[in-house]
């Protein structure tokens, strides 16, 4: 008998971050005999979603900037009315034609807010179908949390109105719901831990790195890459490096990373097979996001984190935070980070041994898969 019908929403609008985890769970989903639909709204991302599961993409949307003041489209023209109503058209179609069994919100209502045009709509075409699907949000460990008046009300009533289940795709010994979401006590929903989405266990790469340093998607990353290549100049250069800038950096700031690169520093634009570069490097030097953090405790190196701060974002701070406090990394806060600081910080952090084992469970695409399987 074929399995439930998962209808999957992500959005992704500066960072890769939140369709690398949707499409691990998908993946993982499709796997335990689920049929999956993935809707995706972002930039194409070589990999994501895998071939396995069937895609629907939405015209393509993006922040205007590091802050998410605005959604512009793949030319960086702001979206208008008649835009916003052909993703809203699309959406509904899917939704349709799919019938799922299952609706999964990536971040919703916790975020995304910028795509309430879409989704507001969608919530009400849920709510009449009949049978109704399960309406699930997932969400990372961490929440953002610094928000404006009200929005943490709002969130709430949404939950309490719409949906059956907060899927956090997070370790409760690590980070519960209510440590970043003050009104976590009152949501009726049942919340439910999946444990950390991070990739398979990672092999070594056929190519090596002593030091890897990674930018995530690109788009937040400018000042960790222009830094990384003033460091390599400041280091012997008898320890290859790698510098992966993330598919989203401007391009005329790769350019300028190739163009000013020490002989010791290859310089690229995306690794699919990035996590097994973790497992042959002696230290990662990254930002703090949901995914890459999974990928490190996965290979088990030595990190150095400079997490994303700009915008009053929080998240990658408040994770970076709890994994110096655990002996799992060091970490150079974004406003302090100099090329000078962070060629002393990659000299310390390969002088120190390697990281004990993190304790933590990295099985959360399957325990995705075995939460949603109580929802029947």
């Amino acid at each position: 008998m074929p399995g439930p019908k998962v209808l999957f929403y992500v959005q992704h609008l500066l960072g890769i971050g939140h369709l690398a985890r949707a499409s691990r769970v998908a993946s993982a989903l499709k796997a335990d005999g689920f049929e999956v639909t993935i809707v995706t709204g972002g930039r194409p991302v070589p990999g994501f979603p895998s071939a396995e599961v069937d895609h629907v993409a939405l015209p393509s949307v993006r922040s205007r900037s590091e802050s998410f003041s605005g959604l512009v489209d793949d030319d960086g023209n702001p979206i208008d009315d008649a835009f916003r109503a052909r993703r809203t058209d699309l959406l509904l179609q899917t939704l349709r034609k799919s019938r799922p069994d299952i609706v999964i919100l990536e971040a919703f209502p916790f975020g995304r807010r910028q795509m309430r045009f879409e989704l507001l709509p969608l919530l009400d075409a849920i709510r009449d179908l009949s049978p109704r699907p399960r309406l699930v949000t997932s969400i990372r460990d961490l929440l953002q949390e610094k928000v404006k008046p009200g929005r943490n009300e709002e969130t709430l009533a949404l939950l309490n109105d719409h949906f059956d289940l907060v899927m956090v795709h997070g370790d409760p010994s690590f980070a519960r719901l209510e440590d970043t979401f003050p009104l976590a006590s009152e949501i009726r929903p049942r919340v439910g831990y999946t444990g950390l989405v991070a990739g398979q266990p990672p092999t070594p790469a056929g190519e090596a790195f002593p030091v890897l340093i990674s930018a995530g998607g690109g788009a937040a990353g400018t000042r960790l890459v222009s830094a990384t290549v003033e460091a390599a100049q400041l280091l012997p250069e008898n320890v290859p490096w790698g510098l992966i800038t993330g598919p989203n950096l401007p391009q005329e700031a790769f350019d300028r990373a190739a163009a000013e690169a020490p002989p010791h520093l290859k310089v690229m634009r995306f690794r699919e097979d990035f996590p097994n570069l973790l497992a042959s490097a002696e230290l990662s030097v990254s930002q703090a996001g949901y995914n890459t953090v999974g990928d490190l405790l996965g290979a088990g190196c030595r990190s150095l984190l400079i997490p994303f701060s700009a915008g009053g974002e929080t998240e990658q701070t408040a994770r970076a935070e709890r994994l110096a406090q655990l002996g799992l990394a060091s970490m150079i806060a974004e406003d302090d980070l100099t090329p000078e600081r962070l060629a002393g910080a990659i000299e310390r952090a390969l002088a120190q041994p390697k990281p004990p084992s993190a304790r933590l469970d990295l099985d959360g695409a399957r325990g995705s898969a075995r939460l949603l399987r109580t929802l029947f």
